[in-house]
């Protein structure tokens, strides 16, 4: 594990490092102990820290390549602050971000340079993320003047259509302006300019948020086919438990600035150990109305304490109702809980880290009995005409000769 000292003294890596293969399944970007504070200060001439704002407090995860690492959490438990950070966008306080082996924190110029090439990110607000004065062309283009290795001079007008072609939009919108388009369709021009530059990694920033739920599957769909042809790696951040589920393979679960539990989709969203993902996980909508009457939802009492002044201990204990008095003393690690086995057994900040029993109601066995004998009865009324026309089949056959 590195440590932010370790990170700052580290060598500076050139631009040919990042350049190298990562095997399929290997780590592709390390985050280890990564901190971000916002000092808090007093007075106007002379201004003394008095406290900080702990956004981001000692996060650590593994992205592989090829994969989706979802993100989810309440508003201002510190994913954009997270995303910000792995771009470099904000300082980190301390910690270690490697890309490809390579510690990537603490640089700066050239070398930063080289590192954004193939690390792009796709902000939340398809509105305010596009300059208004430049048309779709110099939009999509623009990282070209940054890096014109990537394409030259003479190609980039077919290369920004090409880019364009590849989101699903006309390549005839070259000349038009951001007003233009709908919300839906600037995300996609968001999307093409994250491509340009063909980076290994991308960061998206709750990108259909501000889309509607038709447009946000458009554009899951969209992401989900770009990754398959250009083999790349998403850190999926959203609000939207279900579109999470949908396009991650493993998600992690953040609370006011700290990773509490990570895993599979499957060991998440149906195996959750962590208090605050079971609740999390209960308040999501159910479109059936029967089983929305019936259901075991976790409500959650008092507000959310302020990163300013986290509780001592778990932070969530302060809302837990598993809460005891090591809760305050020590705090848990992210760790598998060695009394856990299957796919209860992965990563869970919580002493007392356990699956969720939900005792079935007599509603919901009504649901699922009922749901299952009109499964019953379609599969034998398939049977009843396939049967009957075999003996069609066979009747005709005897008319034949």
């Amino acid at each position: 594990m590195t440590d932010g000292a370790t990170a700052l003294s580290a060598p500076v890596p050139q631009g040919a490092a990042f350049t190298k293969p990562v095997p399929e399944g290997e780590p592709i970007l390390q985050i280890r102990d990564l901190v971000k504070h916002f000092p808090l200060t007093q007075g106007v001439v002379v201004k003394k820290q008095i406290g900080a704002v702990k956004a981001v407090d000692g996060v650590s995860f593994d992205l592989r390549k090829g994969e989706t690492l979802g993100i989810v959490g309440e508003s201002g438990c510190g994913k954009s602050t997270l995303a910000k950070v792995l771009m470099n966008l904000e300082p980190a306080t301390s910690g270690s971000v490697r890309y490809k082996g390579e510690e990537i924190s603490r640089l700066s110029g050239a070398a930063l340079k080289a590192v954004r090439r193939n690390i792009q990110m796709v902000f939340q607000d398809p509105y305010t993320s596009l300059n208004p004065r430049m048309t779709v062309g110099d939009i999509i283009g623009e990282p070209y003047e940054i890096h014109p290795e990537v394409a030259p001079k003479g190609e980039r007008r077919k290369a920004v259509q090409d880019l364009l072609d590849v989101v699903g939009l006309n390549p005839e919108y070259i000349n038009r302006y951001p007003h233009q388009f709908s919300g839906g369709q600037r995300q996609r021009i968001g999307i093409a300019r994250g491509l340009a530059l063909k980076p290994e990694v991308i960061i998206c920033d709750e990108p259909v948020s501000a889309l509607d739920v038709s447009v946000q599957a458009q554009v899951i769909n969209l992401l989900e086919k770009l990754q398959n042809e250009f083999e790349l790696s998403y850190i999926f951040i959203a609000h939207d438990l279900s579109i999470v589920r949908h396009i991650s393979d493993r998600v992690g679960v953040m609370y006011l600035g700290k990773m509490v539990e990570i895993g599979s989709d499957l060991e998440i969203y149906d195996h959750a150990t962590h208090p605050y993902t079971q609740a999390l996980l209960s308040a999501v909508p159910v479109p059936d109305p029967a089983a929305r009457q019936v259901r075991d939802r976790i409500v959650l009492t008092g507000d959310v304490p302020s990163p300013a002044d986290p509780p001592s201990g778990c932070r969530f204990r302060t809302r837990c109702w598993k809460a005891q008095e090591r809760c305050a003393i020590e705090e848990p690690l992210l760790a598998v809980p060695s009394w856990l086995d299957g796919l209860a057994a992965h990563e869970s900040a919580c002493h007392f880290a356990a699956e969720r029993e939900i005792e079935q109601s007599a509603a919901e066995r009504e649901i699922e009995q009922s749901a299952a004998e009109r499964g019953a009865e379609g599969g034998t009324e398939a049977e009843t005409e396939r049967a009957a026309g075999q003996e069609d089949g066979s009747a005709d056959g005897d008319d034949a000769r």
